[in-house]
């Protein structure tokens, strides 16, 4: 059993004195997991970078087994983000993302190529791609839940089917509701940034909360909590950041923020 493909790594774990226990993300396959040996040493380390492009051959001789994986770089992206603190956060939140909550060698094209855009387009320009990308980003995952079968309909109002002025979503439902129609729960439904409903808007640090804390109910209850675990740190660690971003009304983020 073997197959050759694009690859993103999610994750990477030593393994021993040289090897490591790597997961990563194909379009045609899915999540694999694999170990990599020698992936531990000085050459083999700096392919295993969650983030980054490789082309992954993995082999074992019977289907269920964990099997070997080797990698050839494509594109750096974690590298190239050290001196970006946001964009670095941003990276490791997708890929913690993708590996706690996809199924194993389940195809979701979907993903994959949009994770891969995103990588590719923040780490080659993160300066430029800051605002964007953070919108770019709740869409994301917006994609991620609707590819798990929890799909949020922000297409018209629950209440009356219209739909103009929609500003809010239903937690339990993940239904969008306007305005008009919030009503007494206007204080229990979560805010809908505009920009999940204009690609061309960008949005500002205060609807980049909204979007997060709106997609992460949904990511905390459905994708991780009904497997039992909590969300990954580096999620957590990005609605951190930019909830701070959102407190101070500035977009700068010290790098100290970011471990």
């Amino acid at each position: 059993m073997e197959w050759e493909a694009p690859a993103l790594v999610l994750s990477a774990t030593p393994y021993g004195e040289t090897s490591m226990l790597v997961h990563v993300l194909t379009g045609e396959h899915g999540l694999y997991h694999g170990m990599a040996r020698g992936g531990a040493s000085r050459q083999g380390r700096p392919i295993w970078q969650a983030g980054n492009l490789i082309t992954a051959r993995w082999n074992a001789r019977l289907a269920d087994q964990l099997g070997g994986i080797r990698g050839e770089m494509v594109h750096a992206s974690a590298a190239r983000l050290l001196d970006f603190p946001l964009q670095l956060a941003m990276l490791a939140s997708m890929c913690a993302l993708a590996d706690g909550s996809l199924p194993e060698r389940e195809a979701h094209p979907a993903v994959f190529q949009e994770l891969t855009r995103l990588l590719a387009w923040i780490s080659l320009d993160p300066v430029g791609t800051e605002q964007a990308a953070m919108a770019a980003l709740v869409r994301w995952e917006v994609c991620l839940l609707s590819e798990l079968g929890f799909g949020l309909d922000l297409g018209a109002c629950a209440v009356s089917g219209q739909s103009g002025n929609l500003q809010w979503v239903s937690p339990r439902s993940g239904r969008a509701v306007s305005d008009e129609h919030a009503g007494q729960w206007r204080d229990r439904l979560l805010p809908l940034p505009p920009f999940l409903l204009d690609p061309s808007c960008d949005g500002t640090p205060a609807q980049w909360r909204d979007g997060l804390r709106l997609t992460g109910h949904f990511l905390a209850r459905d994708a991780f909590g009904q497997r039992h675990r909590p969300l990954p740190a580096a999620r957590v660690r990005l609605m951190d950041m930019v909830a701070k971003m959102a407190e101070n009304g500035d977009p700068a983020v010290p790098s100290e923020d970011v471990e």
